[in-house]
């Protein structure tokens, strides 16, 4: 059962992340909003995985009515996906998503990490590590062997999945992207898994941005955005991360700071909140945070031009860090209205996690696994041959789903199916 506590009850632990955050936890009404918008409560049934009931968890630990190492409340909270759906339908404005790092921070100070999970963390935080992982990564794809892997059960099938699945399903010829300029300077946050795995997709954004002119600049220096990190409970490593690229970005000048990967905008959209009680960085990180935007955003607001036909049928699923953390919605759906004759058809609770959640698949799979399925039928009822979505995160966790499930479809970005009507136009656009 949930515990109740009463609201006038004594802080036990003073000085925790958890207990700074208890204007958050006291914000909660309990109308219950939030239960049909989280996938964990809709795919488990149990109001302790739901919003409401880990709020109500968090404020035990708060009031010591439970103990720091009660272990069904880590259960509870190692369950949540963090996708923050809750947030959009919250007539309160509970910051559910910071109620959660706050409380896994506070968890961390009595217990370690699962060591996936800690080894994930360690490599994303380290340049050397992540080079030396993504290398790895892109020599096993190039062997094909994940692919031939990836019906294998457990774990390291899906992984293998995952793996094979980050090739971009879309071809294009070489084309030279030409523009004015006249829409201001912007730096890529080139990330890890997009420039380790995806950077394809990163040089088309490149590409994509210039045409619709913008003028792209090197944001020499920058590092993982921290999210990971952060949402594992690691705050302290997150906003290192965040106070080198604050430093990297600020050096490179840029109008705009553009992010294609949903989780990472969001993080860097958050630097402010991230580093509110840091003196020196709190100003600084406030400012970045007002210059980052989603690639969509930087496109629809220049259109964006439109580029040759293809003949495609899409279906668009909304990343929660855009859709529910950025409130980003329509700007997606704009970029893919822009080419000609694509056909996009609506996915039925495309608002709806996917599963992935940074490196939760990897963590709690069977939880992931529940959450994945509904997505893959509606997918199916839609009969597109291309997902599109824009985080690396789900291009994998979907294009992994659809693989194993013998689906003839793909996930794709959105900015690579611009890019192809670009490239299929020879970069003259209108």
């Amino acid at each position: 059962m949930t515990p109740t506590a009463s609201h006038a009850a004594p802080c036990a632990i003073p000085g925790t992340p958890l207990a700074e955050a208890r204007s958050g936890i006291d914000a909660c009404v309990h109308c219950g909003f939030c239960l049909q918008a989280c996938p964990t409560y809709v795919n488990l049934e149990d109001e302790n995985d739901s919003p409401r009931g880990r709020i109500l968890l968090m404020r035990a630990l708060v009031e010591g009515t439970l103990p720091l190492d009660d272990e069904s409340v880590q259960t509870h909270l190692d369950r949540c996906l963090g996708c923050r759906a809750c947030e959009t339908v919250c007539p309160s404005g509970v910051p559910y998503g910071h109620l959660l790092e706050a409380a896994r921070a506070t968890l961390g100070e009595q217990r370690r990490l699962p060591f996936v999970a800690r080894a994930i963390l360690r490599t994303f935080a380290t340049p050397w590590m992540l080079r030396a992982a993504m290398a790895a990564g892109r020599a096993l794809r190039a062997t094909g062997i994940p692919a031939l892997l990836s019906r294998l059960g457990g774990r390291l099938g899906f992984s293998m999945a995952m793996l094979a699945s980050t090739r971009v399903p879309v071809s294009r010829r070489a084309y030279t992207a030409r523009g004015t300029g006249e829409r201001g300077s912007v730096a890529l946050l080139t990330g890890c898994v997009m420039e380790g795995l995806y950077s394809d997709t990163n040089r088309a954004t490149e590409r994509t941005l210039t045409t619709n002119d913008y003028r792209m600049v090197e944001a020499r220096g920058q590092r993982c955005c921290g999210a990971l990190h952060a949402h594992a409970g690691d705050l302290d490593t997150a906003r290192d991360l965040a106070r080198v690229n604050i430093a990297a970005f600020e050096r490179a000048g840029a109008d705009h700071i553009c992010s294609n990967a949903a989780g990472c905008g969001a993080m860097m959209k958050e630097y402010g909140q991230l580093l509110a009680d840091d003196p020196a960085w709190a100003e600084r990180a406030a400012r970045l945070s007002a210059r980052v935007r989603d690639v969509s955003e930087l496109l629809a607001a220049a259109g964006p031009k439109r580029g040759a036909p293809l003949r495609e049928r899409v279906t668009y699923d909304a990343p929660c860090h855009l859709l529910h953390a950025q409130r980003v919605a329509t700007p997606p759906l704009e970029v893919l209205r822009a080419i000609p004759e694509l056909e996009l058809v609506p996915l039925q609770d495309a608002e709806y996690c996917c599963g992935a959640a940074g490196i939760f698949n990897l963590v709690e799979p069977d939880t992931s696994n529940a959450v994945l399925a509904p997505k893959l039928q509606h997918i199916r009822e839609t009969r597109a041959a291309l997902v599109a979505t824009g985080n690396p995160g789900c291009l994998m966790q979907i294009g992994a789903g659809l693989r194993r499930a013998g689906q003839d479809a793909h996930s794709v970005h959105p900015v690579d199916l611009l890019d192809a009507s670009y490239a299929a136009a020879d970069g003259r656009v209108r």
